[in-house]
């Protein structure tokens, strides 16, 4: 790994795309930006993917990322929302690939679970250890905004080797006292 690595994290959405870039250098964890792309504007679906294309694609000519690090599909009951949310995810995808950068999928719940050190935590509980862990409370309130980040985040840990699953904590304080190199 270079001595500093810049991830993109993304959380990829048909009406929302969350983005956060940080930069790493193995031990601690730098915030470089954080924010959201909306496709609300646009009523024609592939109008929104085009425009998440070209949002990420700016984002990675501008920040330059060795990684994406992306929210994997989860599995819902609503198909079409499911085949359009992979469809943005794919838009970001491919625009991290024209770039040749290599991408990184994580599942909401190892996200959650390398941020929170809860796989079921809410946006709002990642959102709010997201702020401890840059000592910031300036962070957007988009949580699709932070979950991009989160992403980002997620891959910084499985850099250092920290499993992103398996031990659960009864709350906020046990996570802390257990993984005080975690937070900032």
């Amino acid at each position: 790994m270079p001595s500093k690595i810049t991830i993109l994290g993304v959380d990829p959405g048909t009406q929302v795309t969350g983005y956060g870039i940080i930069i790493s250098d193995g031990n601690s964890i730098e915030l470089v930006a954080v924010g959201s792309i909306h496709t609300e504007k646009f009523d024609d679906h592939y109008d929104r993917l085009s425009c998440i294309y070209d949002r990420v694609l700016e984002i990675v000519l501008a920040y330059k990322p060795q990684v994406l690090a992306i929210e994997a599909p989860f599995f819902g009951k609503n198909v079409q929302s499911m085949l359009k949310l992979g469809r943005a995810q794919g838009m970001a995808i491919a625009a991290a690939l024209s770039q040749k950068i290599p991408i990184q999928e994580y599942s909401p719940k190892k996200i959650k679970q390398s941020v929170t050190g809860n796989g079921n935590a809410a946006k709002e509980q990642v959102a709010a250890m997201l702020g401890h862990i840059f000592k910031t409370d300036t962070l957007p309130k988009q949580l699709d905004a932070t979950d991009g980040l989160a992403a980002a985040v997620c891959h910084h840990f499985s850099l250092k080797g920290i499993p992103a699953a398996g031990k659960s904590y009864s709350g906020w304080e046990a996570f802390v006292k257990q993984n005080p190199k975690r937070v900032k």
